[in-house]
């Protein structure tokens, strides 16, 4: 489905306070949000192209990068294949994401495989596809020496963990002493081993790391980048032989969920890297990097209509159709991932008029599913819609199904100046259809509804 329409704005451009105003205006206008599709999910296609653009840019003069997108921050296949159009490579971490890369568009050879629990059936998939897979353990290399054929493609590297310590949010942080993740390098007698499992294994050619994600500062980020860096010359010259080729980054740039801007920004990172590890970007090593969130979340919203507002202990509540479903994160850990909210009236322009402490609440079944608590918004009514900022990455892509809620829609779109520079031609293209009642039955095992029924005879 593809949709045009027109929004007008005074200054002949929307100024960044009102990034998305139109785009709120023309989905209500053309009923992809309203009483049939009283939540949707929302990608910026030229953000996401800008963002890309700006990774690019900011590794520009390193020779050797390839850049992956971790699958996980959004996992819709019409996304993952703009991404590889733009010269993205895949970073996956399960089957399910491997199948999702696959029928984008990625080459194989640009699909990175993490995970901290492959079974052998999805290294023996990866290693005949020559996807390059990242060891998360050194048991996980003696599982690959049973399943590695000789002649794979696949570039073959081991998890470290450089324990360099956690960032504001400790589950997102993992580089800490006692991360489930990598092969901690500082424990006793541990860095002996990973030149030894290096040594027994001459394909064994790339070292990886990831130390975090929201929540972790450049510097923390760029200790474990160092470490990981020192750990490759460290074991090349043990070795006498320049065996350790690449170094898998990561990625884990926090995005600042405050305001509009952007920061930190692609090149403050590699600044930061230049400082811990002067020589990372001399070209002695292809570097891979695993960015998602930073590339996505500020190129998408959620838009949701609030179907009720009441008022319960002396504090106004708008119940809309946004709630853990979709903000499982904001709405399980409120203080670690605060989102901004916007206010918009039944025709899909911002409300304006005095502000009230409310709460916006989603529609799920436990107290707790509340998106923002006593926020200064416009007064909320029926048939209003909210937005909740910055979740173009991970919200509207991995939803949960509590209450056997349906998926949402997600639309991607494009909002450019009319010719008179003045009116923004909005238009949407469907990029997941909302989850139909039957899909929901479906997956609830419809086929096999009398599986657990008794038969007589």
């Amino acid at each position: 489905m593809t949709q045009t329409t027109s929004a007008h704005h005074e200054d002949g451009a929307a100024p960044p306070a009102a990034r998305f105003d139109a785009v709120v205006r023309a989905a209500v206008g053309q009923g992809l949000l309203g009483e049939g599709g009283p939540v949707a999910g929302f990608i910026d296609t030229e953000g996401v192209l800008a963002s890309v653009g700006t990774l690019h840019d900011a590794f520009a003069a390193t020779p050797g990068v390839l850049h992956t997108f971790a699958a996980k921050a959004c996992s819709l296949i019409p996304v993952l294949r703009l991404l590889a159009g733009c010269g993205m490579g895949c970073e996956v971490a399960s089957s399910g994401e491997l199948r999702l890369a696959l029928e984008a568009g990625f080459a194989a050879s640009r699909v990175v495989l993490d995970s901290p629990a492959k079974t052998r059936e999805e290294l023996r998939l990866a290693l005949a596809l020559g996807v390059a897979v990242n060891a998360d353990s050194l048991d996980e290399l003696r599982r690959i020496d049973t399943l590695r054929d000789p002649a794979t493609d696949s570039v073959l590297g081991l998890r470290v963990n450089p324990q360099v310590g956690g960032g504001a949010i400790g589950p997102m942080s993992t580089a800490t002493d006692t991360s489930k993740f990598g092969v901690a390098l500082r424990d006793p007698g541990t860095r002996e081993a990973i030149v030894g499992a290096f040594r027994e294994r001459p394909w064994l050619t790339r070292l990886h790391a990831h130390v975090g994600s929201q929540g972790c500062p450049l510097e923390l980020i760029a200790a474990g980048v160092a470490r990981t860096y020192e750990l490759a010359g460290e074991i090349n010259a043990t070795l006498g032989v320049r065996q350790v080729t690449s170094l898998d980054i990561g990625g884990g740039l926090p995005v600042n969920f405050a305001d509009e801007t952007v920061h930190p920004a692609y090149a403050d990172y590699v600044a930061a890297l230049t400082a811990a590890a002067p020589g990372l970007f001399s070209g002695r090593y292809s570097l891979v990097t695993e960015f998602g969130r930073s590339l996505l979340a500020k190129n998408g919203f959620i838009g949701a209509r609030v179907e009720y507002t009441k008022d319960a202990g002396g504090r106004r509540i708008a119940l809309t159709h946004a709630g853990a479903q979709t903000a499982t994160r904001t709405v399980l850990m409120p203080d670690a991932w605060p989102l901004r909210i916007g206010a918009f009236g039944p025709d899909g322009t911002p409300k304006g008029g005095p502000v009230l402490a409310q709460d916006v609440a989603g529609p799920c079944c436990f107290a707790g599913d509340v998106v923002a608590y006593g926020r200064e918004l416009p007064e909320l009514a029926e048939d209003d819609v909210v937005v909740l900022y910055d979740t173009g990455a991970y919200y509207f892509s991995t939803p949960w199904a509590y209450n056997s809620l349906p998926r949402p829609a997600v639309y991607g779109f494009r909002a450019a100046a009319g010719r008179d520079g003045r009116d923004r031609t909005v238009t949407f293209a469907t990029v997941r259809d909302a989850q139909s009642m039957d899909a929901i039955a479906a997956e609830s095992g419809l086929a096999h509804a009398d599986a657990l029924i008794e038969r007589a005879g």
